[in-house]
């Protein structure tokens, strides 16, 4: 989409804006053309009410008096007429403020649908990248400042357009010569506008900014309070959030400053040039120039004090509009972020073995996987089963293009084998792993996962083919039979539990207050450290995925609990190819391949007797002996 771009890169207030009305048009297009037609129904009310005053001074009070009539008749019938006229002006502007309450929440609703969705499309890359706290921020702070938008901004500037017309072709039919007072005065109010307008808007977007990152500072905080108070960081952490709190103070002071001078200047010139009808008007009428009466100048005050609030009304939300459009840049800064691409064609399907030895799809869970391989130029489809083969072909990868952290890596996992990885923190361990789900994706090279290149295969299905246990676990809020689940969405309530039998997590589960029904909230915070990474074990186990990969799984247990959970893990491990990252070296003795990483290339590789043998980095490692 094109947009006209301002001084600093960004699209302009007015772009923004425009984009946000059509957005919600494009689900309330019927219910906004009604507030739209209720807004010129009270204008045009608003305005023949305010004209009322000439004729009932000048065609009936005036009359009445020279004639001494007391005949109240035609008075009372223009009365009711005129109370008619101002009860349908109550009734659309109400029934206009209702419908716009339903159409602003309803957009918001809509928006953070469609914010959430596009970021669960976004790369891991994504939010490597960016504080949690700033992105929570867009979904808060920036959203509600285009709720504020669309449900009194933008009906009021059209409210206040719509009276301003009205108020200005009554004003010319009554008398044009007290029409220029009024106009010269419009126009100075809207230059003063445009000026305060221009210094407020860039604090404004500053602020919003300093808002996302005052979020995103608690949000860490939040995160690491027990690490704040282990090293008695309170008093630095203070003055860190101070120095955020500040700049924010800063742009926000600035920001509203021009904001809040403008209204009070609009509102001053609108009583000057009240003043000046006033006076003006009072001269004409005594000396009987224009076409001027005492019911025109009565009645023109009152249309010149409706001329001008609406052009002070408009100011004071100009600067809502100024906010909102600073919200709006970061909401759809986040909307439009490229979404991770797939252009993968291969499917993980369940399969089920013909008496021939073909692999064909099954409509059911069979527990045999394969992968769907259309091939588009011949029109054929074929089944590869999937067992779990991994090979790295000389690959490199940097998670920017000008550091590469992984350097010429080539390995092979055979299927059921358990390949093992150790090095010092930073040696690329993790790396390698996120490279065979396609968390990222490599810079030169090949990955090929039972014969196909992962580019090639849906990563859905890549991911869904991968058991995942990470080191830091998390947990969501809700029961602990949902968080086993979450592994696999389907699973009966017996499968759950099967799993946290197979990960030794049933015990512990069925000592907590209400079993596996107990509410787990704060990410898990009222189970040790060691039960969530037994609850993660077990939500990988009900996935019952082709392939796993444990990133320092036994990390956070106990000795005790280790083995127990080793030898669940061996349970799971069975028939799986398994990656397995680990620092506690005893975990990983099995191993078919130990596969030791320095700086990012694979400097040894073998089983542990034959890296114990050759008494290299492996050895060093192992014994703890760094002399030799």
């Amino acid at each position: 989409m094109n947009e006209k771009k301002s001084k600093t890169g960004m699209p302009g207030t007015s772009s923004l804006i425009a984009r946000v009305v059509r957005y919600m048009l494009h689900y309330y297009k019927i219910p906004f053309c009604i507030v739209v037609a209720c807004i010129l129904i009270t204008a045009v009310a608003t305005a023949v009410s305010s004209a009322f005053p000439q004729t009932l001074i000048d065609d009936y009070i005036t009359p009445m008096l020279s004639t001494g009539s007391d005949n109240f008749s035609q008075l009372a019938s223009q009365l009711l007429r005129l109370a008619c006229i101002m009860a349908v002006g109550v009734i659309t502007a109400f029934t206009y403020n209702r419908i716009m309450v339903n159409v602003s929440q309803g957009t918001m609703l809509h928006l953070r649908d469609d914010l959430f969705r596009n970021m669960e499309a976004l790369p891991i890359k994504y939010f490597d990248t960016h504080a949690h706290g700033d992105i929570m921020s867009v979904y808060t702070n920036d959203v509600d400042t285009l709720r504020q938008l669309l449900s009194q901004s933008i009906p009021q500037i059209i409210n206040s357009v719509a009276s301003m017309i009205a108020t200005l072709v009554t004003m010319l039919l009554l008398n044009p010569a007290l029409t220029v007072i009024s106009l010269l005065t419009a126009c100075v109010m809207l230059f003063v506008t445009s000026r305060f307008s221009h210094l407020s808007a860039k604090y404004y977007i500053r602020q919003q900014i300093d808002l996302g990152a005052v979020d995103g500072f608690i949000e860490e905080m939040l995160d690491g309070q027990k690490v704040v108070k282990v090293f008695c960081h309170e008093q630095a952490a203070m003055d860190d959030f101070h120095k955020v709190n500040e700049s924010l103070r800063n742009s926000a002071e600035k920001a509203n400053t021009y904001a809040n001078l403008l209204m009070p200047v609009n509102a001053n010139i609108g009583w000057i040039s009240y003043a000046l009808v006033a006076i003006i008007g009072a001269i004409l009428g005594i000396n009987g120039l224009a076409g001027v009466t005492i019911g025109t100048v009565i009645t023109f005050v009152g249309l010149n004090k409706n001329f001008t609030n609406p052009i002070t009304q408009i100011s004071q939300q100009l600067n809502f509009i100024i906010n909102a459009a600073a919200g709006a840049q970061r909401v759809f800064d986040l909307m439009d972020q490229e979404p991770e691409k797939d252009e993968g064609y291969v499917e993980l399907v369940n399969a089920k073995e013909e008496a021939d030895g073909r692999l064909s799809e099954s409509p059911v869970r069979t527990n045999l996987w394969a992968w769907k391989h259309p091939h588009k130029a011949e029109g054929t489809v074929t089944y590869v089963k999937q067992e779990g083969a991994v090979v790295f072909d000389d690959v490199d990868f940097g998670y920017t293009d000008d550091k590469i952290v992984l350097h010429n890596v080539s390995l092979y996992a055979k299927p059921g084998q358990k390949i093992a990885f150790v090095g010092a923190t930073g040696a690329g361990k993790t790396t390698i792993t996120n490279l065979i789900n396609r968390f990222y994706d490599i810079a030169d090279g090949k990955i090929r996962y039972d014969g196909i290149n992962i580019n090639k295969i849906k990563k859905p299905d890549l991911r869904r083919s991968l058991g995942v246990v990470l080191q830091d676990t998390h947990l969501f809020t809700g029961t602990v039979m949902d968080n086993i689940r979450y592994g696999k969405l389907d699973a009966t309530d017996e499968e759950c539990i099967s799993a946290a039998k197979l990960a030794n997590a049933d015990g512990f589960i069925r000592r907590l207050p209400n079993g596996y029904d107990t509410m787990l909230t704060g990410d898990g915070a009222n189970l040790s450290q060691g039960q969530r990474q037994l609850l993660a074990i077990a939500r990988a186990a009900v996935a019952d995925p082709p392939a796993l990969i444990l990133d320092e799984a036994t990390s956070s247990i106990d000795t005790r609990t280790e083995k127990l959970v080793q030898n669940g893990m061996d349970a799971l491990m069975k028939g799986r190819t398994t990656f397995v990252i680990a620092h506690r070296l005893s975990t990983v003795k099995n191993s078919d391949c130990i596969m030791v990483m320095e700086q990012g290339r694979i400097i040894e590789r073998g089983t542990h007797d034959d890296l114990i043998a050759e008494k290299g980095k492996y050895y060093q490692l192992y014994t703890g002996n760094f002399a030799e």
